[in-house]
């Protein structure tokens, strides 16, 4: 199939994801990304009818430069406005046959600075960044000091209250395993069913810094901040850890804690089936070495 046939990959995308059989068309390739960006520079991931500044306008605006074609790329999950990632990942179809290295150092050469492709492969048709993702881990980072912090601000958030980390410990645990987060979800929630299973949920000190590390098959919107702000209010004082299994129970977002806010959120890891040889690298934010589960585990 001739490129004439396809001027634009967007339009592919959206017509015919792949043809019968699984292949794409003669000519085409699919092409994943590991991407990290600071989400404090954007009004969140996906492109929006207003032309604000996005992620996904970045990178496609990068990537269409170096395909010589217009690129329409799908992300393995969209994050909010402030909402950092160091480990998203998203794929694209295009007719342009280019090594690796030139998604690589050719997008980012092309890219703002606050956002940089970490890893390019070749992917076979069958991986869908979004569907072939089997669980997804995030990061919370709060600076607990009385005054606030003039490095990073806008990458942490900041907490002035002392927190008490045995009680947060207390109240995450009640939070692993499959549950109805229906009092976790945000009211313009568009996912089908609010049932979620969270397969780890650690918390770990470093002097002023605590980081949340939640991994789960999937996350609600909003899920995570809510979450994090129902063990703001544990941590300070405000409740009892037990108030997390009560609001598990009530099924009312309403009855929740306030949202915390989107400085300190990662999206640091996404995990897919073993055949698709995805690189792996160490999840981040760079101040924290320690792989996805390597924090102590409650």
């Amino acid at each position: 199939m001739s490129k004439d046939h396809f001027p634009k990959t967007g339009e592919y995308y959206r017509n015919c994801e792949v043809l019968e059989g699984g292949a794409l068309p003669e000519g085409m390739v699919r092409v994943a990304l590991a991407v990290e960006y600071n989400g404090a520079c954007f009004h969140g991931f996906q492109s929006q009818p207003s032309g604000v500044a996005t992620v996904q306008q970045a990178l496609e605006k990068a990537l269409s430069k170096i395909a010589n074609e217009e690129i329409t790329l799908v992300c393995a999950g969209r994050t909010d406005a402030g909402v950092h990632a160091t480990g998203q990942i998203v794929h694209f179809d295009t007719l342009a046959q280019r090594p690796d290295k030139a998604w690589v150092l050719g997008v980012n050469a092309e890219l703002p600075d606050t956002v940089s492709v970490r890893w390019a492969k070749q992917v076979p048709a069958q991986f869908h960044a979004r569907f072939s993702a089997t669980a997804r881990a995030y990061r919370y980072v709060i600076c607990n000091s009385y005054a606030r912090p003039a490095l990073q601000f806008d990458q942490l958030t900041w907490e002035r209250r002392e927190l008490d980390i045995a009680k947060m410990e207390q109240g995450a645990k009640q939070l692993i395993g499959r549950h109805d987060f229906s009092s976790f979800r945000a009211s313009q929630c568009q996912a089908k069913s609010p049932v979620r299973e969270i397969t780890h949920f650690d918390l770990h000190q470093r002097g002023e810094l605590i980081v949340l590390e939640v991994k789960a098959n999937a996350f609600l919107h909003h899920m995570v901040r809510n979450m994090v702000g129902v063990l703001l209010a544990i941590g300070a004082g405000e409740a009892e850890p037990q108030w997390v299994s009560e609001l598990l129970a009530i099924k009312d977002r309403r009855q929740a804690g306030v949202t915390a806010k989107p400085h300190g959120l990662y999206l640091v890891a996404v995990d897919y089936p073993e055949h698709f040889e995805l690189p792996q690298l160490a999840p981040g934010p760079h101040f924290f070495a320690e792989p996805v589960g390597g924090f102590s585990r409650i």
